[in-house]
């Protein structure tokens, strides 16, 4: 019922679509003469659309979730590695069969790194197909060969392929793999993710090591206007929204511990 109470709420809440019904609210108030309701919902859609296109709103709400979990120095070893879904372009890997990577492609190029690094370590790929409304592979069935042309022997890979989001993605793992004491896993996913996707971990029991990619901010970019093109700009806001959204639904179901969870715990 979460699952998919969060991706209908997600439909409506993300900034553009937000926009888009704001905007058709008021175009039907005005076709009801409800000229009060019309204007508010006509200028709060402008205001969304606005603020997520041209101004740093979106890079200023990201920057605390990049921060939150600074890359720490890397272990003397490394006994497995964890990559979480969404880097890959499951719609358009389904139909051509490839490995077309998205904006969130850092988390497989950082984990094939860390996997030449060390050799010895397991390679546990977690995510299925986690769209409500889109058809697509899950970044386990793709990445196999990713991974495979970059040279990562598929017998060092455990493949995850029924997680539908980051809860899913810590339990799942956790029944999979079976972590013993003293064990070294090193978590790879998006700086942003970092902070629901440790705390999750950390509730099912699957200690890791954090170990943030695919950052989005430089930290420098403060209030402004026009600091990025307007279609970065939006992604940016609707990736900032989803994450603290999250942190809140997660923390009110009682799926995490704490609502801004860092390194202390």
């Amino acid at each position: 019922m979460f699952y998919y109470l969060s991706k209908i709420f997600w439909f409506f809440g993300q900034p553009i679509n937000l926009a888009i019904f704001l905007l058709l609210a008021g175009l039907l108030a005005a076709l009801f003469r409800r000229r009060r309701l019309a204007a508010t919902g006509s200028v709060l859609g402008i205001a969304v659309l606005v603020l997520s296109a041209w101004t740093s709103v979106g890079a200023m709400m990201l920057n605390p979730l990049e921060e939150r979990f600074p890359k720490p120095p890397l272990p003397e070893k490394v006994d497995g590695i964890v990559v979480l879904g969404g880097g890959f372009e499951g719609a358009i890997n389904l139909a051509r069969g490839g490995y077309e990577l998205n904006s969130s492609g850092d988390r497989m190029v950082e984990t094939a790194i860390l996997a030449r690094r060390f050799p010895q370590a397991k390679i546990v790929v977690s995510g299925g197909n986690g769209s409500l409304f889109l058809d697509g592979e899950g970044d386990a069935d793709t990445a196999p060969r990713l991974l495979g042309a970059l040279g990562v022997s598929a017998d060092r890979l455990i493949l995850e392929d029924k997680s539908r989001n980051t809860y899913e993605n810590a339990v799942f793992s956790r029944k999979l793999v079976e972590p013993k004491r003293g064990e070294t896993w090193l978590l790879v996913t998006s700086a942003f993710h970092m902070p629901r996707a440790k705390a999750l971990f950390d509730k099912a029991g699957f200690a890791t090591i954090p170990w943030p990619v695919d950052y989005r901010t430089s930290g420098k970019e403060g209030v402004g206007f026009y600091r990025d093109n307007p279609m970065d700009s939006i992604q940016a806001t609707s990736i900032a929204f989803r994450e603290w959204i999250g942190l809140f639904a997660y923390r009110l179901s009682g799926k995490t511990d704490q609502f801004f969870p860092g390194p202390g715990g």
